[in-house]
Formats: structure tokens, C-alpha cells, sequence
């Protein structure tokens, strides 16, 4: 059966992290489901307008073997709002064991909800502070069993494919 990966996008989502790793990630035939918080066309950080492939709310209850939050300031703090995917993670990272990742600013969403609690974790640097009760590393990209963690924009094509915990 084929693999599935949601990425929730919110308006201002940081183009490189979400554009690299649906594009990594269909190029190895898993299917991405790019889940917009809003209806229509997003713009990411710079501008830059990415369409979706549903509203979250549609696919919120679908079975996803990943989430993955791109990172942007904007985009995460919208994120982390939301209370759709505050549902989506807990039940990913605890009732399903699912795996989750975040890029750059993203981590912050996981922290925000307690779900990054006694766990390795790194991010971009300005929002370290935000991370509070996690084990912070400042490696490009880290991986605490089924979570996975990286610093941004310039990880972000390494993060698909990160070496084993």
C-alpha cells in the first residue's frame, strides 16, 4: 500500500521547506496531500501562492503514515492555532504512533501543544527559546524515534531523508 503524508499549509508557510518536501516525497511515489487551513490559493513568506490539495478539515480523519509542518514564522504561528491539527498530531504522535516532522519555525507548534516534551528536537535558532521542555540539539536535523526535527530553509532537502536514530 502506498505511503501518505499530510502537509498542512497556512498563509504564510515558508516556500522552500513545504515545496522540497512534497516534491522529494512524490518523486519517491508516496503520496502527499497538501491540506490548505483555508480555502483557496496560500502565500507563503515571500509571496509565493501554492493551491492545495484539500481543506484540512476534509482530511483531518483520513490515515496518514506522516505529518510534516513546514516552517515560516506566520505560517506556524497560524498552525499552531489551529485546533483541526492540534487533534491531527496528538493522534499521530500518540494513539497511532505515526511519524511527524517539522521544519525551521515548525517545531514551536509541537512544543505549543506539549507534544515535543522529553524529546530531541532542534529548529531554527530564533524560536529555540520557545522550546522549552524539549531536549534541544543544535544539529541540522534530528530524529527522536518516530519525530523528526530540522533547523530550516537550508535543511530542508535533507529532512525527507534523514540517517536512522
Amino acid at each position: 500500500m502506498k505511503k501518505r503524508v499530510l502537509v498542512p499549509l497556512a498563509q504564510g508557510f515558508e516556500e522552500i521547506e513545504a515545496v522540497s518536501v512534497i516534491d522529494i516525497l512524490r518523486r519517491a511515489d508516496i503520496e502527499v496531500v497538501v491540506a490548505g487551513l483555508e480555502e483557496g490559493p496560500l502565500a507563503g513568506r515571500t509571496g509565493i501562492r501554492i493551491v492545495p490539495d484539500s481543506l484540512l478539515e476534509d482530511v483531518a480523519d483520513q490515515d496518514f503514515d506522516m505529518v510534516v509542518l513546514p516552517g515560516g514564522l506566520e505560517g506556524t504561528r497560524r498552525l499552531a492555532a489551529d485546533p483541526r491539527l492540534k487533534k491531527v498530531l496528538a493522534k499521530a504522535m500518540g494513539t497511532e504512533g505515526k511519524f511527524v516532522g517539522a521544519i525551521c519555525a515548525a517545531p514551536t507548534v509541537l512544543a505549543e501543544h506539549g507534544l515535543a516534551a522529553g524529546r530531541r528536537v532542534t529548529s531554527h535558532p530564533t524560536v529555540q527559546d520557545k522550546m522549552k521542555d524539549a531536549v534541544y540539539e543544535s544539529s541540522r536535523v534530528v530524529r527522536d524515534d518516530r519525530l523528526i526535527t530540522s533547523r530550516g530553509a537550508g535543511t530542508a532537502v535533507e529532512f525527507p531523508r534523514p540517517s536512522p536514530a
